[in-house]
């Protein structure tokens, strides 16, 4: 590996940082699990996204972006929506691109496009949104983690996109 090419961790030891301040917070290779394989082509399968981006409808109550622990709930977004009737309720990240586009953090017309041009099968009802700053992962799994996997598949979802904002 050339000197150029060499790459390094722009903060070192900063996984060790946040495993002391939130114990129990990182994945360990003990909680690994595969991804599920497809059941029917992509062409087929209904998709469903999920973000952390904090985008929600317009005028629905927004997240509790100040409470020190976090919000643990989510927001159902209309798949067929366009991103003028969306917005962002989000403060732990620069959130200048993604309301100049928001596709970058919440590629809905992508998706839409994805499925009308017949690359996936189409789209579920909802997507679903939530806030990423929660800092009790026992709660983050056992209420928004499960309450968000119910509502996938309610909402008949084949494959789910989880993106981070």
């Amino acid at each position: 590996m050339t000197e150029t090419s060499k790459q390094t961790q722009m903060r070192p030891g900063i996984w060790g940082t946040v495993n002391e301040r939130y114990p129990g917070s990182m994945i360990t290779k003990h909680d690994y699990v595969p991804l599920a394989p497809l059941q029917k082509p992509l062409s087929e399968s209904r998709l469903t996204f999920v973000s952390s981006a904090g985008v929600q409808p317009v005028g629905t109550l927004p997240f509790d972006t100040v409470h020190p622990i976090g919000d643990y709930t989510y927001r159902q977004v209309p798949s067929n929506l366009k991103p003028d009737d969306l917005e962002i309720h989000q403060l732990k990240y620069p959130t200048v691109g993604a309301n100049e586009d928001l596709n970058v953090i919440f590629p809905i017309e992508r998706l839409q496009e994805l499925a009308d041009d017949g690359v996936i099968g189409g789209l579920t009802d909802n997507f679903f949104s939530f806030i990423g700053y929660n800092m009790d992962p026992d709660m983050l799994e056992e209420k928004l983690a499960e309450a968000i996997a119910d509502a996938v598949v309610k909402d008949h979802a084949d494959i789910a996109l989880l993106c981070p904002a």
